[in-house]
């Protein structure tokens, strides 16, 4: 089983310290690297987060690090991390 990070995860990743950087730097850092150990776990334990039933075809989920949802599939092979949000975004 591998990780994988789309695209679109990775702008999130990107774009996440930028918003907190101005704010608290040290916490940003820490953002990214609660997300980095999180999506790593799902390797080892790939059916950990909730299942999201509303994509009735693929197997996707979600989990909670702290105030951020990190989305993912599982695919037979891989992990592959779809998108990461804050939980107090309006999406």
């Amino acid at each position: 089983m591998r990780l994988i990070w789309s695209p679109d995860s990775l702008a999130d990743l990107i774009r996440l310290p930028d918003f907190l950087e101005p704010v608290d730097p040290s916490a940003a850092d820490a953002v990214v690297v609660s997300l980095n150990v999180a999506a790593n776990r799902l390797l080892e334990y790939p059916r950990l987060g909730e299942r999201m039933p509303r994509f009735r075809r693929r197997e996707v989920r979600r989990i909670l690090v702290g105030s951020y949802e990190l989305r993912y599939e599982v695919q037979p092979t891989a992990i592959i991390v779809t998108r990461l949000y804050n939980t107090r975004e309006r999406r």
